[in-house]
């Protein structure tokens, strides 16, 4: 059986920089960081006090009272992006679809602050005080569960969960559904809501976050030799993946096509790349073999690039492994420089961003990349959005444990 081609024909996005697509790629082509120092909770003591943190969301503009209730944010802002995918669609589900329309939106971490919640409830006033949704409202596969019940999604419902890769991993297996005839429509994605007293704590003593707490829009500087760790980020981000006749016959707007998806593993280290990213060349190999296309197709990438010393040397050292001469040519660059680091939903949030580069034919830029460290010495887009009319595009996530993720986005003729 040959496979199906996918379409991208809705995306749904709230990060650290907007809410919506528009406001997100003004924002992202203008090169304005949503970083700042903050307030929700008191950071005395903890090394990093800045994150990217959506202050503007209300969930009561996508959910009822009773739903908000049951949900931790991360799954809030999970369904805001799904609802706004489908809308920006056009689709709808009825009763003769429904069954070939799933859902597969994933989060690296879950419900960190509902655990908190529940957990300092269960000390200070005993077990029977533990909310009955207490479990509900904080497992990760409760982004799809819920917004299936919410559009009426009946084709496959499930998560997918591998750290930073997460949200790559299920778009791109979402895609394969798609491809091989098990659904004609995906609504997936990641989100994320990591940005509570525990997680900045751990990560924090960890020495992965930046310290640089005195200019949290200067913090996330990916290639740059003053970079000093990456700032935490949070939102959520789903994209509409269609069979590509089935959008075509509806005549549904289509942003890109997602021609392929690539994986791999490390087999190196829990937290460390491996040695010359030797694991991440190999899946950004894989993910062109699966479009079927070569290296010289692929005119921009999107990078994981989340400003860590190991993190982006490794990344540098894989772009040039995996693409040889090309690399000399290539624009990379790292929209966490102006998003942070939004762990689970990093790949959809990045996803979307390379889909409307490849259909905008704008590339964005790499912001606070001043003194490039002499190890990263790829053409990184730091002097602003550049015009190109680009054929394809690679997204990159990778995650601790080694699990690395790639998606390639076509431009639609």
């Amino acid at each position: 059986m040959s496979k199906r081609k996918v379409a991208i024909t809705g995306m749904g996005i709230l990060s650290p920089v907007g809410i919506g697509l528009e406001q997100n790629w003004q924002n992202i082509i203008a090169g304005n960081s949503g970083i700042s120092t903050i307030t929700e909770f008191d950071t005395t003591g903890m090394p990093s006090n800045m994150a990217g943190v959506i202050r503007d969301f209300d969930p009561a503009n996508w959910l009822d009272g009773k739903s908000i209730r049951k949900m931790d944010r991360f799954i809030q802002l999970g369904m805001a992006a799904g609802l706004e995918a489908l809308k920006d669609s056009g689709l709808e589900i009825t009763e003769d679809n429904a069954h070939r329309v799933g859902v597969h939106v994933g989060s690296g971490v879950g419900g960190l602050g509902t655990i908190e919640k529940q957990t300092t409830t269960l000390f200070d006033r005993g077990p029977r005080r533990v909310s009955p949704f207490y479990i509900p409202s904080s497992i990760i596969n409760m982004i799809s569960g819920n917004l299936s019940i919410a559009v009426g999604a009946k084709g496959p419902n499930l998560a997918m969960v591998t750290a930073c890769a997460t949200a790559t991993h299920a778009i791109g297996d979402a895609g394969r559904l798609i491809e091989y005839g098990d659904a004609d429509v995906m609504l997936a994605g990641g989100a994320e809501a990591p940005i509570t007293p525990t997680a900045m704590a751990g990560f924090g003593n960890a020495k992965t976050l930046s310290t640089r707490n005195d200019d949290p829009q200067g913090a996330s500087r990916p290639w740059d030799a003053g970079r000093d760790g990456f700032v935490m980020g949070e939102g959520a981000a789903v994209l509409i993946l269609e069979e590509m006749e089935h959008a075509k016959a509806r005549g549904a707007r289509i942003y890109a096509e997602l021609a392929g998806f690539g994986l791999s593993g490390d087999a190196y280290h829990m937290t460390s790349p491996s040695e010359g990213g030797e694991g991440a060349a190999r899946c950004m190999q894989n993910a062109i073999r699966n479009a079927g296309m070569t290296m010289q197709d692929i005119g921009y990438v999107n990078a994981h690039g989340t400003s860590t010393s190991l993190g982006d040397v490794a990344e540098t050292n894989a772009v040039k492994r995996a693409f040889g001469d090309h690399a000399a040519s290539l624009p990379v660059s790292s929209t966490k420089s102006m998003t942070g680091h939004l762990l689970g939903a990093a790949g959809a949030i990045e996803a979307v961003y390379t889909t409307l580069a490849v259909h905008h034919g704008q590339l964005p830029p790499t912001i606070n990349l001043e003194e490039p460290d002499p190890d990263c010495d790829l053409d990184y887009v730091s002097d602003g959005t550049r015009e190109a009319t680009i054929d394809a595009a690679l997204s990159n996530s990778f995650g601790f444990g080694g699990t690395n993720g790639t998606l390639v986005m076509k431009r639609c003729a």
